[in-house]
């Protein structure tokens, strides 16, 4: 029987927030021993993402990198009615996406060493941001 669960999680605006530990309760007490994790985020200007968990500078050099490829108040823009960071945001969760899949091996998530499943952040103020976690085996 598929388990699913909504969590939130509050941001202090851009940057990452990291979910795993949440994440791994719900699959635990979902009592599916093999099956897939599906986390998704239900908004248009946050990411859910799986990086490095060992090394914050990575996270932060994401940060860098999303600058570039969607900077704040570019004139080109249209959208901007919540401001500078508003289509910036959007076109980031375009690029870094909503959800992630994970394998659910033993009962417990199967991430790598250095893996870890971050909520993030593009706004440039803080929010809170809901997550739906559904495991199915």
């Amino acid at each position: 029987m598929p388990h699913q669960q909504t969590i939130e999680a509050s941001t202090n605006g851009r940057g990452t927030t990291e979910i795993t530990a949440e994440v791994a309760r719900i699959v635990r007490a979902s009592h599916i021993e093999t099956g897939l994790v599906n986390v998704f985020v239900l908004h248009t200007s946050c990411s859910v993402i799986l990086t490095e968990n060992a090394d914050p500078t990575v996270r932060r050099d994401l940060e860098t990198l999303a600058l570039r490829w969607a900077p704040d108040g570019d004139s080109a823009y249209r959208h901007d009615s919540e401001g500078d960071d508003d289509m910036a945001a959007h076109g980031r969760n375009i690029l870094a996406g909503s959800s992630i899949t994970v394998p659910v091996s033993n009962g417990d998530l199967k991430l790598g060493t250095w893996q870890g499943i971050y909520l993030w952040e593009h706004r440039t103020f803080s929010h809170r941001r809901r997550i739906v976690v559904t495991v199915i085996g």
